[in-house]
């Protein structure tokens, strides 16, 4: 493959954008199909992104409210329970910011547990998300880890939006809390203090689940939604930066000659991959619930991410300063805010068996600087612009961090070496 600067294909896009700058918000078919040619990826990420590129010029859409709601449940249930049900306590569920979520009650019968009353959640995707992902592939990655992991249990999927105005996502609520109760709350989590009594509860935990999901065999599950790379090739890499500089070609306002330097930078040094792990892909505080009585995690949620590939990438991602805080005397970074960085690494190579590679954990680091601006400054402007999300303040609001993360990646770019 060749690089940006030297593709011809590109020069083509330029001229696109330099006679109409408006193609972002109503994409042709001739740009979208550029896109996809000049940024292979997996063909679930190819399919979801190519969606949302055919939908932009749609109408928008007036908020969905609980009436609505109501109805599209009714209409779904119908078509796949047998026998007579009954909804109740509808309600909107806070939290997240890229997808719709409500909850509900459901009496009805469960093939495998008779006559019950069952507490679930919708997951629908917005009509235009800062994540364009795949509910099959969360739906299959939940399910994979059914028997390895707490996971709510996945009852059915609207992968499509047949049912729902957007693919949707219905499985068990799961009870527990993201952080204690008595600590001021942080955006998606971030940041989140535990304090000295749960961090040595949660932290074994945190490094064991992680260590499960990186070395969980993912041939005994169905994984049909996914790609799946090959040893020895740059396959994962190349994917996951595609990926990335089709969201940042396809939803950016501005040119930021950084995001060039670094797209060149990324395809230069492509690593190759010595094991296939299963990635959750946004693995963090924030992301999974807890008892705060026992200490114990009762979910691990937000699997939208995930995908089949390095585990450098989830290394990279929850050591991340952004993800962590520091302890009370404010000289020990916390990954998380749970375990020390350094025993971080060495309770991970122990519990998995797996090793950590200095240098690919640096590579994916630049990575994710790149994939984090690509969804703030990029698809957050704008899907806020376009007023296509419930979350508009909120993807306002993170595009101010992208400037940050765009430093700390001119920073370590100069530390590697152009």
């Amino acid at each position: 493959m060749t690089t940006p600067n030297h593709d011809p294909g590109l020069f083509h896009l330029q001229n696109i954008f330099e006679t109409d700058h408006s193609v972002r918000d109503a994409p042709s078919d001739d740009f979208i199909q550029a896109m996809r040619e000049r940024f292979p990826t997996e063909r679930e990420f190819d399919a979801m992104l190519t969606r949302k590129m055919q939908h932009r010029h749609h109408p928008r859409r007036p908020a969905t409210n609980l009436k609505d709601f109501a109805s599209y449940i009714d209409a779904f249930l119908k078509a796949h329970v047998q026998g007579d049900f009954e909804v109740s306590r509808l309600r909107w569920m806070t939290g997240g910011g890229s997808k719709i979520q409500l909850a509900f009650e459901l009496n009805w019968h469960d093939p495998e547990q008779g006559r019950v009353s069952t507490e679930l959640v919708i997951r629908m995707e917005p009509q235009e998300s800062l994540n364009a992902t795949s509910r099959m592939r969360e739906s299959q990655l939940i399910r994979a880890f059914a028997k390895t992991l707490p996971v709510p249990r996945v009852y059915w999927v609207d992968a499509e939006g047949k049912w729902f105005p957007e693919p949707s996502l219905i499985y068990a609520f799961a009870t527990g809390v993201t952080k204690p109760k008595a600590v001021e709350g942080r955006i998606s989590g971030v940041g989140n203090d535990f304090g000295t009594r749960l961090r040595p509860l949660l932290g074994p935990q945190f490094v064991a689940h992680l260590a499960a999901i990186h070395t969980f065999d993912y041939s005994s599950s169905d994984f049909s939604a996914f790609d799946i790379p090959r040893l020895g090739t740059s396959d994962s890499a190349l994917w996951q930066l595609n990926r990335a500089r089709r969201i940042w070609e396809e939803d950016r306002a501005e040119d930021l000659p950084i995001m060039e330097i670094a797209s060149n930078w990324l395809e230069r040094n492509l690593p190759l991959l010595d094991t296939v792990s299963v990635l959750h892909g946004d693995y963090r505080a924030g992301n999974f619930l807890f008892d705060e009585d026992t200490g114990k995690i009762t979910a691990w949620l937000d699997w939208e991410r995930g995908y089949l590939g390095d585990r450098h990438r989830d290394l990279a991602w929850i050591t991340t300063p952004l993800f962590g805080n520091y302890d009370e005397d404010r000289t020990t970074f916390l990954v998380s805010g749970l375990v020390p960085l350094d025993d971080f690494y060495e309770q991970y190579e122990l519990a998995s068996g797996l090793k950590v590679d200095a240098k690919r954990l640096r590579y994916y680091r630049i990575m994710n600087s790149f994939q984090l601006i690509a969804s703030v400054l990029g698809t957050g402007y704008r899907v806020a612009r376009l007023g296509r999300s419930h979350q508009d303040i909120l993807l306002s609001w993170i595009e101010g961090a992208a400037y940050q993360i765009s430093e700390d990646l001119r920073v370590a770019i100069l530390e590697e070496g152009l």
